[in-house]
């Protein structure tokens, strides 16, 4: 089995931009429509309540592709964003715009969500999906406040599926170790490939099932990694 490290990851992102040609917010709108796929179907193919939690990075920006398409399908789609609109960058920021533009409910939290704000947000209470879209690959090292809150008040909701968008918040994409809070998900949708960590026993804990969906990269791309 292919796995990729952190930074087989971004190598691999970069390479498909620019020796490719293929534009970042396209790897990023097929990333996030095949996770609403997976979530549409392991859902019965029914519009199941889904929440949507963003970061201010790209793992969010796949969160606004999710949350776009979900909602084009009738679901009762709300997105919880932990970061302040204007301080996105990139794709991020250009899916941010589409998907405000769309109209889907977005709930942008305070500069430091507080744990009662947390608590009085019924979204996180509802049966259907909550989503992680906090933190993908990249991130090293433990979670800082308020995020170490936003995973307990996910992890602490006894309704709900959980998936994780690439890689659980929290857990390391090389060693398969959590570092500290860490989403404990029912699903992993990945991109590409498995990740290094994965194949350590203890990430099954936090991962759950794992599910490797396309995001586009040319085939010619994948074959140099040893992926088909």
């Amino acid at each position: 089995m292919t796995t990729l490290s952190r930074v087989a990851v971004r190598e691999f992102d970069r390479r498909a931009i620019d020796e490719y040609g293929v534009p970042g917010v396209v790897l990023m709108e097929n990333a996030g429509r095949n996770v609403a796929d997976f979530i549409w179907t392991e859902g019965g193919g029914r519009p199941n309540p889904t929440v949507i939690c963003c970061g201010p990075g790209n793992n969010g920006g796949d969160g606004f592709v999710i949350a776009r398409h979900l909602d084009r399908r009738g679901a009762d789609v709300r997105i919880m964003l932990f970061a302040r609109p204007d301080a996105l960058t990139g794709d991020a920021a250009a899916m941010y715009q589409i998907v405000s533009r769309a109209r889907v409910p977005i709930v942008v939290a305070p500069a430091d969500p507080s744990n009662t704000w947390l608590d009085e947000q019924p979204a996180l209470d509802r049966p259907g999906f909550k989503v992680d879209a906090l933190f993908g690959t990249g991130w090293q090292g433990p979670l800082r406040p308020p995020f170490d809150r936003i995973v307990e008040a996910i992890n602490g909701r006894k309704f709900g599926t959980v998936v994780a968008v690439d890689i659980p918040s929290g857990l390391d994409c090389d060693t398969g170790e959590p570092l500290g809070p860490t989403v404990k998900a029912a699903h992993t949708v990945t991109f590409v490939a498995q990740k290094a960590g994965f194949t350590n026993p203890k990430a099954k804990e936090w991962l759950g099932e794992v599910h490797v969906v396309d995001i586009g990269a040319p085939r010619a791309l994948l074959g140099q990694y040893g992926i088909r």
